[in-house]
């Protein structure tokens, strides 16, 4: 994914508007949750391959048949920011449960397509690694000499890297309250969730795999 220099600019201020921004906050701006759509697209594999074996192929070339509407983006996007928080306060379970009811709302709509289900999960997963420091956005130059030579307006390419070292991030014992309780509210409102059996039964309701860091 390339971007120019403003546009690599515009692209960091989003993510950190996303991580600055306060767990109980609604709303996000377009351009923040364009941002994540086009790093979640670009992460979307090429099939995904759910728990009970079924193999769901993404048509790369069509991404309009994939993509979701801004509005349910950003929902996705708002329990993504959840689960990075409930990640971060070491709430597994509310974790899973909070990941798990955004899916579950998402099938009981019977709007999106296999592949749409895929790219929803996607984009959760991908605010959560980008939140907790899972993965890092870098600017890498197509050609090293080139970009030198004409200075730092240059294009360059947005890659994905795992992070060697996770920046420490804290969780108070009132933020760990405060999560607890704004995914317990986000659950009771949404359909009832599987048992462990059926949940792997779920279409694309399993994480998609990280992406492997970008050398």
């Amino acid at each position: 994914m390339k971007w120019a220099g403003r546009g690599w600019a515009c692209a960091m201020a989003a993510v950190a508007v996303v991580a600055a921004t306060p767990v109980g906050a609604q709303e996000l701006s377009e351009k923040a949750t364009r941002t994540f759509m086009e790093y979640a697209w670009t992460l979307t594999p090429e099939r995904f391959t759910k728990p009970n074996g079924e193999t769901i192929l993404i048509d790369k070339t069509n991404r309009d048949a994939v993509l979701v509407p801004l509005d349910v983006a950003r929902e996705v996007i708002r329990a993504g920011r959840l689960s990075a928080h409930a990640q971060v306060c070491g709430l597994a379970q509310e974790q899973g449960e909070n990941h798990e009811s955004l899916m579950r709302r998402q099938v009981q709509s019977k709007k999106w397509s296999p592949q749409q289900m895929v790219y929803i999960n996607q984009l959760h997963l991908t605010v959560v690694m980008l939140l907790t420091g899972r993965i890092k956005l870098v600017e890498r130059p197509d050609n090293p000499e080139a970009a030198k030579a004409a200075g730092a307006d240059a294009a360059k390419e947005v890659v994905v890297a795992e992070e060697a070292q996770k920046a420490a991030q804290t969780c108070s014992a009132e933020q760990k309250t405060k999560v607890k309780e704004m995914i317990a509210a986000y659950v009771k409102t949404g359909p009832a969730l599987a048992s462990n059996g059926a949940a792997a039964a779920a279409p694309a309701a399993a994480p998609a795999a990280a992406p492997a860091a970008t050398k």
